[in-house]
Parts: C-alpha cells; structure tokens; sequence
C-alpha cells in the first residue's frame, strides 16, 4: 500500500500534514460531522479536530455543493492525534461506536452519499488497524453487513467557519455542549 501523504496527487502537503511534530492526522465519516467531531474532541489525545469535505472529485466544495449530491464528497472529521497517548485503534472503537456502519449511505434521518461510513487512512499501519477492526466489528454484528469504506485519505476540504466545533459553541440554540476530555454527557445533535 502507498502512502497517500507523499504518493496522492490529490492530496495537499500543505493542509494535509498534522500541526505538530509527532502528531498524526486520521479522518473519520460517520453521518452528520457535528455530532462524530464532539466525540473526537473528547478523547484524552486527540490534540485538534476539524469537520470537513474528503474523497470527493469538486476542487473547493462547499455544504451546498456536497448536499446536492454531485461531488462524491463525504462529510468527515480530521483528528489530529497524539498516537504516544491515543493509539489509533482508540479512534477506531469510538467510530465504531457513533454509527450504524451497516446503513448505506445514511445515519438515522440524514441521507445521502455524504454521509457514508469511512475511514480514511494516512499510512499502512492505520490501513492494516482499520481493516482489522472492521473485521472484528463484522464478527459481532453476525448476520447485518458493514458496508463501511476503507480507502486512502484524499484531499481535505475545511468545512465552512460555522460547522467547526458546532455543538461545543452550542448550534442554533446556544446550548453548547462539553468538549471536555473524558466528558461521558450524552451528544445532543441539533441543526
């Protein structure tokens, strides 16, 4: 397997490389990326999280294009984790455990490829993790297939201002919800 940070084109080195020396980048699309982002945001290691656009052919989409259908685009968060203190397969059990990975292209009420389950990987040691877990996960759901995508990170496109860290900054209603690592407070998705 190539490493898709210095073999894809479609990547950029520039944004695609972790803030911090030491740190690696991860993306992750479980449905909705507000609700998935709080999650992340809440592990003990995970330095950063951003919601955004990947694995899409549009250069530059944006909500509305990626909502139309038309861009292959899939809604996602990027973690920047600290692997010494959160091994990549602690981001894998809390995806797994965000989602029904076995619904093609939706969660509950949200529909469309934009919400497709995914892991997207930066290197072969998460490519092999992933693939590993998957497999785990599909023992133990018996007869219900997982239809969730492993494929190579593309190219991330930051999410518009307003989706960054909505539920923390409280959506709509201002009733924002804890970031805090460790916090176990139910995850209130609202638009």
């Amino acid at each position: 397997m190539a490493n898709p940070e210095t073999n894809n084109p479609a990547m950029d080195p520039d944004s695609d490389s972790p803030d911090q020396p030491g740190l690696e980048l991860a993306q992750f699309g479980a449905g909705c990326f507000w609700g998935v982002e709080l999650a992340f945001q809440r592990i003990e290691g995970v330095v950063k999280t951003e919601v955004g656009y990947s694995q899409g052919h549009h250069p530059d989409p944006n909500y509305k294009l990626i909502c139309a259908g038309n861009t292959n685009h899939v809604e996602v968060v990027r973690v920047h984790f600290d692997p010494n203190v959160c091994p990549f397969t602690n981001l894998l059990d809390l995806f797994w455990s965000r989602h029904d990975p076995t619904t093609l292209n939706r969660q509950a009420g949200d529909v469309g490829t934009q919400y497709r389950s995914g892991i997207y990987y930066y290197n072969e040691t998460q490519a092999r993790l992933a693939q590993e877990s998957k497999e785990a996960k599909q023992l133990e759901l018996k007869n219900r297939n997982i239809v969730t995508e492993i494929l190579p990170a593309k190219r991330f496109y930051r999410a518009e201002e307003y989706h960054q860290q909505y539920l923390a900054k409280g959506g709509r209603f201002g009733d924002g919800q804890s970031a805090a690592k460790g916090c176990t407070d139910p995850i209130k998705c609202y638009g």
